[in-house]
């Protein structure tokens, strides 16, 4: 390794935190540290050019290196690189892609606040909601409800609504409005069927809304499908019925779709294959595809009428993010969702999911395989130690760290989560040569896996 790179290592190992991991850890093991990236490919700084199957962190949906993003953002820079939306001042990107976010998303979500990614998202959400709540007459409405294994940001009150052990560890969520009902989580379920599975969750929100009572209760919040918590497919009409319940007993329904969102389950939003309206939508990752950093809040005119008609109109709504609206990253999301149209990234897209359905749906005769699921082009691969009782491996194997340097030495990266399960995003761009690399990439890391002793072994 030259000096220069050992001296990255250093200065990353004295100086820079990373996000959700062991500081010790990672004083030990040291930053992999990315150099250049192209189409799905991306370079390290010791020359390992690697397939990226997870497109960043689910985000760079539209493929490294695509010059006109580049050019709108330079651009843009030059004319005008910052606009404050304090003061009633505004900017003509920031103005458009409002606009035009409220075009393309699921019919009456007509208005836009603008945050730097996804955990600000859920928390404008938050706060949103409960002011709304208060503008309205309804100050006893507190309690909020979300699904176990859900991911929604590490913000000091998203923290609460994810349901993840890592973001609650010393930091002292959930908090006591902060509730959770069973994740639809059909590989682990007792559930014969798609439809007792919904019918379950259903029973389930409903008991969670009569034990606080639905006077007390002000949002109900969901992934489409769920991220982070392992890629947790709902059967289709699971939330179509989760809204329902809510319209029917007056409970806000938001929509967490900075993972689903822009093209990523095959529709340009998750809400789309359900014909579902959200009271609120959280919206970041493929809004800029990760080439600058943005998200949005949707908010329905239902929602923006009782906070505006809740105070007298000299007074201010109180919520505000100097970077609300940036004027490069609003031009870097116009310019990503020209490419999802005219440039043809969501018809791509959805044309080399159906091979990536085909690719899980071959993993699945693997030995360490238990389960594969997926919409679009998300999905995941569930590893157990034992097919037929589902049990997992034995965490003292340290598997997922083991897995993700498998798949590394074999030229492809994906998200190894803590439960052994795969998590697959591959950009929209992918073609279907890089996507059987992907899965024999996958089948080659795992087998490598199999050829260990105590893998081997623990397969039984």
């Amino acid at each position: 390794m030259a000096t220069s790179n050992r001296s990255l290592l250093e200065m990353d190992r004295d100086h820079l935190i990373h996000p959700v991991t062991s500081f010790r850890a990672h004083e030990e093991r040291g930053a992999t540290i990315l150099h250049s990236a192209k189409g799905m490919w991306v370079t390290d700084i010791d020359n390992n050019t690697v397939l990226d199957a997870f497109a960043g962190l689910w985000c760079v949906n539209i493929g490294f290196g695509q010059e006109s993003v580049v050019e709108v953002a330079a651009e843009q820079m030059r004319r005008l690189p910052y606009a404050t939306g304090y003061f009633h001042f505004g900017s003509e990107p920031a103005i458009r892609l409002a606009e035009k976010l409220v075009a393309i998303s699921p019919e009456g979500l007509d208005h836009v606040f603008f945050t730097l990614g996804g955990s600000d998202a859920v928390d404008s959400a938050i706060r949103y909601i409960t002011h709304y709540w208060n503008a309205v007459g309804r100050p006893t409405k507190k309690h909020y409800i979300a699904l176990e294994r859900g991911y929604h940001g590490s913000s000091t009150t998203g923290s609460g609504l994810t349901a993840l052990p890592n973001f609650h560890r010393n930091f002292d969520v959930p908090l006591p409005w902060q509730h959770y009902i069973p994740s639809p989580y059909a590989y682990r379920s007792d559930c014969l069927d798609d439809a007792s599975l919904i019918a379950a969750s259903v029973s389930q929100l409903r008991a969670k809304i009569d034990e606080l009572g639905a006077d007390n209760v002000g949002a109900f919040f969901c992934e489409p499908i769920q991220g982070s918590g392992g890629v947790i497919v709902p059967p289709k009409g699971w939330l179509r019925a989760m809204r329902d319940v809510c319209t029917e007993l007056d409970i806000l329904f938001v929509a967490d779709e900075v993972i689903t969102g822009f093209g990523r389950t095959g529709p340009m939003f998750a809400c789309e294959d359900e014909g579902v309206s959200p009271d609120l939508m959280t919206l970041a990752k493929g809004l800029t595809a990760g080439y600058a950093p943005m998200g949005a809040l949707l908010m329905s005119d239902k929602v923006y009428q009782g906070i505006a008609d809740g105070a007298a109109p000299d007074l201010a709504i109180g919520h505000g993010l100097t970077y609300s609206g940036h004027p490069v990253s609003a031009a870097v999301a116009l310019e990503v969702l020209r490419l999802y149209g005219e440039g043809g990234v969501l018809a791509n897209g959805q044309r080399v999911g159906q091979r990536f359905a085909q690719g899980l749906a071959d993993m699945a005769s693997h030995p360490m395989v238990g389960d594969t699921r997926g919409r679009g082009m998300l999905g995941a691969i569930e590893l157990v130690a034992d097919k037929e009782s589902k049990a997992r491996f034995d965490p003292g194997l340290g598997l997922p760290d083991r897995l993700f340097a498998a798949g590394y030495r074999n030229g492809v990266i994906f998200r190894a989560f803590g439960d052994n399960i795969i998590g697959l995003a591959p950009a929209l761009c992918c073609s279907e040569d890089e996507m059987d690399m992907i899965f024999s990439r996958i089948t080659k890391a795992l087998d490598d896996l199999l050829s260990e002793p105590d893998i081997r072994q623990a397969l039984g």
